[in-house]
Order: C-alpha cells, then sequence, then structure tokens
C-alpha cells in the first residue's frame, strides 16, 4: 500500500501555532479539482476559511460544540459541498464526487506534512444560510486541516481514542468474490 494512505489518519489534537502556507493550500486544491467524477461533472465545491478570516468563523460557528472544541485550533477549515445540478441537469453522484475530490484533498494534505480530519458533525442548514449557498449546493462535510500538535496538547476526552491503535475491517469482511460474504482471495 502508498505510504499516502498507509500513514493518513485523522487526528483531532493540532499544532495551534502551526500555519498552512498558499502553496500547500493550492496543492490540496488542486488535487480535489482532478479527482475522477461522474461523467466528469466535477461537483465538488470548497468554501476555504482561514484562521482569523470571516469564512473560517462562519466554518467554526456551523460546527458541533464536541468538533469546536478541538477544531479551534486548526488554521483552515474547509467546507465541502456537492453540486445537485450544472448546465446538463441533475448531477448523479454528486456526493461521491465530493467524496473523492475530498479524499485526493486529504492525500495531498498528507504529502505536504500536514493532518487533515473529516467532520459530518455540522449544522449543514446554517452553513447553508450563512454562505447563502444556492438551492443546488449542498453542504455535506467540513474539513479541519493543520499539523499535528504535541501529544500533550490532546484533551483529555479525548486522549485514549485518539492514541488507540488505528482498526480497520480485515479483508474478508469488506471484499468478496462468487457470492456475499465469501472473501476474497488474492492468487498467490
Amino acid at each position: 500500500m502508498h505510504p499516502l494512505m498507509r500513514d493518513r489518519w485523522s487526528p483531532r489534537w493540532l499544532d495551534a501555532s502551526a500555519e498552512v502556507t498558499d502553496a500547500q493550500l493550492e496543492a490540496m486544491l488542486e488535487a480535489a479539482r482532478w479527482a475522477p467524477s461522474y461523467g466528469n461533472s466535477q461537483p465538488a465545491r470548497y468554501m476555504v476559511g482561514r484562521r482569523g478570516d470571516s469564512t473560517y468563523s462562519r466554518i467554526f460557528e456551523v460546527l458541533s460544540q464536541r468538533n469546536q472544541a478541538w477544531a479551534q485550533n486548526a488554521p483552515v477549515l474547509i467546507l465541502g459541498i456537492a453540486m445537485t445540478v450544472n448546465h446538463k441537469g441533475t448531477l448523479p453522484l454528486n456526493e461521491y464526487g465530493l467524496g473523492l475530490a475530498t479524499e485526493n484533498l486529504v492525500l495531498q494534505a498528507v504529502d505536504e506534512g500536514l493532518v487533515a480530519h473529516q467532520m459530518g458533525g455540522f449544522n449543514a442548514e446554517g452553513a447553508r444560510i450563512l454562505f447563502e449557498l444556492p438551492p443546488e449546493a449542498r453542504p455535506v462535510v467540513v474539513i479541519a486541516v493543520g499539523k499535528l500538535g504535541d501529544r500533550s496538547s490532546i484533551p483529555e476526552d479525548l486522549r485514549e481514542r485518539e492514541l488507540a491503535p488505528r482498526k480497520r475491517l480485515p479483508l474478508s469482511e469488506i471484499a468478496f468474490t462468487g457470492e456475499w460474504g465469501k472473501p476474497f482471495r488474492a492468487e498467490p
């Protein structure tokens, strides 16, 4: 497996003094732009906020309290939006397209020496109102981007979860062949 995928994780303890450079942010957004999408519909849109600007403040405002508690240390907050319609009509698989673009963005962040944490814990309708989004723009995810903080900065209520080994389902439970539940096994 490629190290970018192996090393990607979603920590909640970020360095409050760290910055994300313009070059890093642009590389992440370019990576998102080049993601595949259904019929090249490119449904992914992003509202990008840097600590101290009004975009950041509005994104932060719609986060759940639990996410606000740790995301306040992120130098960048990004609202991921799926466009549901374009000039050709309804966009099938628009959330899938946003997901692909966002994974590209996150993997580029890892390549830039950053970490990114994706969140569903936010008020999507609040974001729609604060950003005056058109009806065809659906807020789906918020991404906090920054640099990993010092271990001593992990909030006590998150310490055990943040330091636990990463776990994934075994391949035998997610990849099947022939019939449902029969694990796929690569030929030796």
